[in-house]
């Protein structure tokens, strides 16, 4: 099959979150299914920044009242799938990728529409339609919502199918009214059967409603956002369209992410051989300042992006109670300024316990994997997760909130089995509880070995979750061909 991802980010190229690690690896995996895929992008300043491009496209946008124009280039192309960047400075050469000094940038609407519009109008000039356009995320939204208003009649679209996956359904992609003609719809969209939401158009709105299939990033999630309490307000347009909603949990690239291979750690292991895991805490307690290192004190990581979605409220709350214990806290991450401040007093209070770093470090982020003994996640919601997963494959058992990606792959201690620990109740006293039962199994060696080999043994790589894509697309093409030969008989 033909496959055409459009999406805001995705590494190697630009990456703020999951997004992008998903683009840059499901394609990946698609392609070793025996799949075509390509992938486009926009071209940030930070994307190969000073390296020229094959230009291949040049592209008019229809935009009123007057027409604008960009370019295509070609990034080329890596185990089996081409990568295209939009080249359109106006709109993307700029310090990030949305915001700049944590605020928005105020046209985002407007870039968005001129990336998705010219995702549009590329394909059109390929003689061979995808079979499917797989979008991402609000930024996206726009390609199925200009398939069913501006390009509605182009007969170059009509065997193509849209799957939309939503990543985090809190962005949403909200903007004034006005914003219809900046991007080029008709007002007749502002209704509550289409993009209006509380007085604000939605982009994420319209492309679950005007995409073929929708997914989402798990299948706790997917059941998740359905109710009030998760479904920021879409939760009765979900519902209205769940016979076309699944969750597919996203993979995790193990070329990347796996203690016996990792470039970045100060020694590999295997569950087979520990040994390294002990070096690695070692260097990391070194490394993040620890005086006099405790090696039997059980060290506890974060790695998160640091915001209220991730519960570190409850970490707050019982932070004098934690750090009465026998234990380090080593923390990675940048965010919301609240929470960044919040991880500085505490680091200030216990400078010997409460080990932070407030920053991106990929490395680090390593390191941190390895060399901790458990990792906490204990979200408010989490669509996904990747670092539970990771965490699992670097023998650091997860102790985490029973919500989205979390619930669905970290298996509850009991006493006998498990890979990690979870709480249910979002609260403090409910995490504190799940962190005395991760360190009483963490005084008996031979237990936690059992946990520590449990998690390492589970796989979670892109291969399945890939499968499950291609069976979304094969149903999507299935019915466009099915659609195709049932209007050619009638025309006979």
């Amino acid at each position: 099959m033909k496959v055409f991802f459009v999406a805001s980010e995705g590494v190697p190229f630009s990456k703020t979150g999951g997004l992008a690690d998903v683009v840059g690896a499901l394609p990946k995996a698609l392609a070793t299914l025996g799949h075509r895929i390509s992938v486009f992008l926009p071209r940030y300043r930070s994307t190969l920044p000073g390296q020229p491009l094959p230009r291949v496209a040049d592209l008019t946008l229809p935009f009123r009242p007057n027409l604008e124009f960009a370019a295509v280039e070609n990034a080329g192309e890596t185990q089996g799938v081409r990568t295209y960047l939009l080249s359109a400075p106006a709109y993307f050469d700029r310090d990030g990728l949305y915001q700049a000094h944590g605020q928005d940038y105020p046209d985002n609407a407007r870039r968005f529409a001129a990336f998705c519009l010219a995702a549009i109008e590329f394909l059109k000039r390929d003689a061979d339609p995808p079979d499917i356009i797989h979008c991402h995320d609000w930024q996206s939204a726009l390609v199925p919502i200009y398939l069913r208003s501006l390009y509605r009649d182009d007969p170059f679209f009509q065997r193509v199918r849209v799957l939309f996956t939503i990543h985090n359904l809190a962005y949403q992609g909200l903007f004034p009214p006005p914003t219809l003609e900046a991007m080029a719809l008709p007002s007749s969209l502002f209704t509550i059967e289409g993009l209006e939401f509380y007085g604000k158009v939605n982009l994420l709105k319209g492309g679950i409603l005007y995409s073929d299939f929708i997914s989402t990033v798990s299948r706790k999630y997917a059941e998740e956002i359905q109710t009030a309490e998760y479904g920021c307000g879409l939760d009765g347009v979900l519902v209205s369209r769940r016979d076309r909603l699944v969750g597919i949990l996203n993979g995790v690239d193990y070329d990347e992410w796996n203690p016996a291979t990792d470039k970045f750690l100060p020694a590999n292991y295997t569950p087979s051989d520990l040994k390294g895991k002990e070096v690695c805490k070692a260097e990391l307690l070194k490394r993040m300042g620890a005086a006099t290192p405790q090696m039997d004190w059980p060290v506890l990581g974060i790695v998160s992006r640091f915001a209220t979605q991730k519960g570190f409220d409850l970490i707050g709350e019982i932070a004098d109670r934690l750090m009465a214990k026998e234990l380090y806290i080593v923390a990675l991450g940048t965010g919301e300024p609240q929470y960044e401040e919040l991880f500085r007093q505490m680091a200030a209070h216990y400078p010997n316990k409460f080990l932070a770093k407030i920053a991106y470090d990929n490395a680090l982020a390593h390191q941190i994997e390895a060399g901790a003994d458990m990792f906490l996640m204990p979200s408010r919601y989490e669509p996904c997760g990747l670092n539970q997963i990771y965490s699992l494959k670097y023998g650091t058992p997860p102790i985490v909130r029973a919500t989205g990606g979390l619930d669905d792959t970290i298996e509850d201690f009991d006493g006998k089995s498990g890979t990690g620990f979870k709480f249910h109740q979002y609260s403090a006293e409910a995490l504190l509880e799940a962190i005395e039962r991760a360190l009483a199994a963490y005084r008996e060696p031979t237990l936690w070995r059992k946990i520590v080999r449990n998690g390492m043994k589970k796989d979670f790589s892109w291969a399945q979750s890939a499968r499950q894509y291609v069976a979304v697309y094969e149903q999507l093409a299935g019915v466009s061909r099915s659609a195709q030969a049932a209007a050619a008989e009638m025309s006979s």
